[in-house]
């Protein structure tokens, strides 16, 4: 096996090649403290007849890696990939599939498996680098190599921060990409969540992601040097000029008609494309009608990119910063506890909140992360909205990664379990689809919030900014990217926020990357148009309503000592059980001591609250209940004064004349007037039924 170390921060990053996976193409072993990631990367013998490239890549979480048995109880072995495996294999797709040559045809696979974690290290920035090192050793052609790193801050920038310093940090940015020739960082993936934090904090941090890039890209080039593999060179693309002839003068002559007026060019784009591909199909066949189709559209897509570029022409005719038309509505759901639409030209987003009860958090068990969460967003994508006929079946990893990226997005400005104990489940219903609509279910999600009455902090806004470049180093930086912009362009870069600042952003591109200058413009030109957007959603509804829906349940908390959460529960769960039966509420009880009791019925929830009260109140010295006589002995009775509170009433305190026997006067389950006349450090208290008749008198 082959070393190699790299000082990375405060810990060394090792990377073993070995032939563990010999009939794979390449394979690269990282190491990061104790987190421990392998990668394989295994090429397809023939080509593929997919009209795209077909990459595939997973993560694949191993509860072993963690020393945890998990699973299903009747199989303990995972199941399917959990939600943060799933935007993992995602995000290492975004980093290395603009490095694949063109040419290239046959089938690419990508295994990332985590075969140890420490729970300090991040295993997910390490199986970017790992797939990266995989592929630069293969046979595999590929333009790499890339570098990534996750950047924290607290007072000053942290090099892949601990999961508590990212915890505790402001910022939590994954950055890849690589130097090139010129010695600039080039970034082609970002995945960054933040609390609310300024642009310029945000360009610090790609200053500062830039040296350590720069050394993994040249520890990989060593490596390559060294361990490389010849690469495979790929067969030129089919070519045909008298093909190409024909439909770029179809293209020309289609297109020149579509720009010729404002109005309509999506659609006329779109009846282009449909009537040369019944042309080309009419008149060629095999490689050439292939050929033909993929240079119909590598023509539209240069005509459009020249209009951009030259002209600054939309195809839809807008400026370079203008966004589409805007409409908003909330409250257009009857009997949901909150709903919102966000229309931003063609793409509009319905979303739906509902309200429940706090055991009603989501339970999590990954390899990383057990736990609980109060806050979910759910996106779904159905084919209608693009106006397709397709099966429909269970959230996809689009669903998954665009409704986790709203809801990171939103996260930081849901209230305090402490200020509004509900659990909050969003589900975005994506309508109609012509560009950014998970930055369109961030302003729905928003506005459902606020229709909900869910005092968040600040509302917050998406939008997707875009990029047309050349070769020449010509670009210009595109608001609110829609259809064609999103097909033909160089970058999808989402960026959400509140008004006082950034709290998402999301960047892939088509190109191999871009430069922290084009970064900065788009930065800038996201704060504008979400400035925008807010002001515009704040016509519709400006702030969390101060009522909630008649139809959401309603929740009272109590703050007790955690101490008395044994009593309130009882001997088996019995106490809590008898409320809950008795009243018919949901009682949630936190470790800290924070009760929540939930019921559509307010008079239940008052007398579920007494109840627990009476349980935890302290009682005192001269205080008068009503108790009821429980036990009696020879020397007195014990009586219950409160649910978990019970005293002595000996013998001579019952009556203010000498009595023979305790049962001459009392019997069990008699309740009668006692005075707490003594109550020691024990907890042992001691009561009297004379005296609380005296007082009474």
């Amino acid at each position: 096996m082959n070393e190699y170390n790299l000082p990375l921060g405060n810990r060394n990053l090792i990377i073993s090649l070995s032939s563990l996976a010999e009939q794979a193409n390449g394979e690269a072993m990282v190491r990061y403290g104790d987190t421990v990631v392998f990668a394989t990367v295994t090429l397809a013998e023939e080509d593929t007849e997919k009209d795209f490239f077909p990459l595939s890549v997973s993560y694949e979480e191993k509860f072993y890696a963690a020393g945890k048995i998990s699973g299903p109880r009747y199989t303990r072995r995972e199941g399917k990939p959990s939600d943060r495996a799933t935007l993992i294999s995602r995000m290492i797709d975004r980093a290395i599939r603009p490095k694949f040559p063109k040419e290239l045809k046959k089938e690419v696979q990508v295994i990332v498996t985590c075969l140890s974690w420490d729970e300090e290290n991040d295993p997910g920035v390490l199986g970017m680098i790992a797939a990266s090192v995989a592929l630069e050793v293969s046979d595999i052609p590929w333009n790499g190599p890339l570098g990534s790193i996750r950047v924290g801050k607290k007072e000053n920038h942290i090099l892949n921060p601990t999961y508590l310093e990212r915890d505790e940090g402001e910022i939590d940015i994954i950055i890849s990409g690589f130097i090139n020739k010129e010695g600039v960082l080039i970034t082609n993936m970002i995945e960054g969540f933040f609390e609310e934090t300024e642009e310029k904090a945000i360009e610090d941090a790609f200053q500062f992601a830039e040296d350590p890039i720069k050394q993994i890209c040249s520890f990989q080039e060593k490596i390559r040097k060294e361990k490389g593999k010849e690469k495979i060179m790929p067969p030129p693309l089919f070519q045909d000029e008298e093909v190409k002839k024909v439909v770029a003068e179809k293209v020309k002559e289609g297109m020149s008609d579509v720009f010729a007026k404002k109005e309509g060019r999506g659609d006329k784009i779109k009846s282009l494309k449909k009537d040369l591909s019944l042309f080309i199909k009419e008149n060629y066949e095999d490689k050439e009608k292939d050929y033909a189709l993929s240079y119909m559209d590598e023509k539209i897509e240069e005509i459009i990119r020249e209009k951009i570029l030259k002209e600054e022409d939309r195809p839809d005719a807008r400026k370079m910063n203008e966004v589409r038309e805007i409409g908003t509505a909330v409250a257009i759901l009857p009997r949901t506890h909150g709903s919102g639409i966000f229309r931003r030209g063609k793409t509009r987003s319905l979303s739906i909140i509902t309200l429940g009860a706090p055991g009603e958090q989501q339970l999590i068990e990954e390899m990383e992360l057990s736990g609980k969460k109060r806050f979910m967003h759910h996106y779904n994508f159905p084919p209608y909205s693009v106006g397709e006929v397709k099966p429909v079946r269970g959230p996809g990893r689009r669903d998954i990664g665009h409704g986790m990226l709203a809801e990171k997005a939103i996260l930081p400005l849901i209230p305090d379990i402490e200020e509004f104990p509900y659990t909050i489940r969003s589900v975005s219903e994506i309508l109609s689809s012509n560009g950014s609509t998970s930055m369109a279910s961030v302003c729905s999600t928003v506005l459902a919030l606020m229709d909900a009455g869910v005092p968040i902090k600040k509302p917050v806004a998406g939008i997707s900014i875009g990029l047309v470049s050349n070769e020449e180093g010509e670009y210009k930086i595109l608001t609110d990217i829609q259809g064609p912009e999103d097909h033909y362009g160089d970058m999808d870069f989402k960026v959400a926020g509140t008004k006082d600042g950034v709290t998402a952003i999301q960047m892939d591109v088509k190109i191999e990357g871009i430069t922290k200058e084009m970064i900065k413009e788009a930065l800038e030109r996201g704060k504008e148009t979400r400035l925008y957007l807010l002001e515009e959603m704040g016509k519709t509804i400006k702030e969390p309503r101060e009522e909630l829906s008649p139809y959401a349940p309603r929740i009272a908390t109590i703050k007790v000592d955690s101490e008395k959460i044994g009593v309130i529960i009882g001997p088996k769960g019995k106490t809590i059980n008898e409320i809950m039966e008795e009243t018919g509420v949901a009682i949630d009880i936190e470790d800290s001591g924070l009760i929540s009791i939930t019921s559509e019925n307010e008079e239940a929830i008052e007398k579920a609250v007494s109840r627990i009260k009476d349980l935890t109140r302290e009682v005192k010295e001269g205080e008068v209940f009503k108790g009821k006589v429980i036990k009696i002995f020879d020397f007195g009775a014990v009586i219950e004064i409160l649910p978990g509170h019970e005293g002595l009433c000996h013998i001579s305190e019952i009556a203010p004349h000498r009595i023979e026997s305790v049962e001459s006067e009392l019997e069990k389950g008699q309740v009668v007037p006692v005075k707490v006349i003594k109550k020691e450090e024990s907890g042992k208290i001691s009561l009297s039924i004379k005296k609380a008749k005296e007082d009474k008198k």
